[in-house]
């Protein structure tokens, strides 16, 4: 995929890998849409405040990331939440949250992203190691991530037809803060994570190339 005058909507783009993916693909010449629930702080990007875990915002969404570029040919799903502890201590609201989030987030933006996205466009979702290695103390979040690498799977076989290209991305964990603001428990000790200037390298490494699929062991 060229990023030179790409329309690429981010979701997730206030913090985390999101806001490193925006600034980096201004900077390779892309026109970028952060989408998040507050402002995003990155300059020179379309700014839509949404709550993407409603479908009607994920349409709203999508058509203003439309409208301010002309077009849209890649989205990035970089929103996430995690929690942490046994499934014993895991509220019903906890589990509802981290498969929103997620899972459902990602699928719903998807659905309204598919009748704009261009031929030769892209749709990255980043499940993260865990989905190939769920880990106890996180089981519904390895859970969530697990269900997405599977919709990616599945979808990249649909879109095949249309030349999209579905790329899933598995790094380990990566040093963005989010193991510091759960939305439950409290996060073990975790070895150094990946640098994540790297991590957003190697994805887009991966776009440009239209490469499909990125398991831990690419990062």
């Amino acid at each position: 995929m060229e990023l030179q005058g790409a329309s690429i909507l981010i979701a997730g783009g206030t913090g985390g890998l999101g806001s490193r993916l925006a600034r980096r693909l201004v900077e390779l010449g892309a026109n970028v849409t952060v989408v998040s629930r507050s402002a995003a702080a990155v300059s020179e990007v379309t700014t839509v405040t949404a709550d993407l875990r409603l479908p009607s915002e994920c349409e709203r969404a999508v058509r203003e990331a439309v409208a301010a570029h002309g077009r849209l040919d890649g989205v990035i799903h970089a929103a996430g939440v995690v929690a942490f502890g046994g499934l014993d201590e895991t509220s019903v609201d906890t589990v509802e949250d981290l498969f929103m989030t997620n899972t459902f987030l990602p699928i719903f933006l998807t659905k309204a992203a598919l009748e704009h996205i261009a031929e030769g466009g892209t749709v990255m979702t980043i499940s993260g190691v865990v989905a190939e290695q769920p880990m106890a103390g996180m089981a519904a979040y390895s859970a969530s991530k697990a269900a997405l690498a599977a919709f990616s799977t599945a979808i990249r076989r649909e879109l095949r037809r249309k030349r999209i290209t579905v790329i899933d991305a598995r790094p380990g964990h990566t040093e963005t803060g989010l193991a510091d603001h759960p939305i439950a428990g409290t996060a073990p000790s975790f070895k150094e994570g990946h640098d994540p200037d790297r991590v957003v390298a190697r994805l887009i490494e991966a776009i440009v190339a239209g490469e499909t699929d990125l398991p831990a062991d690419a990062f």
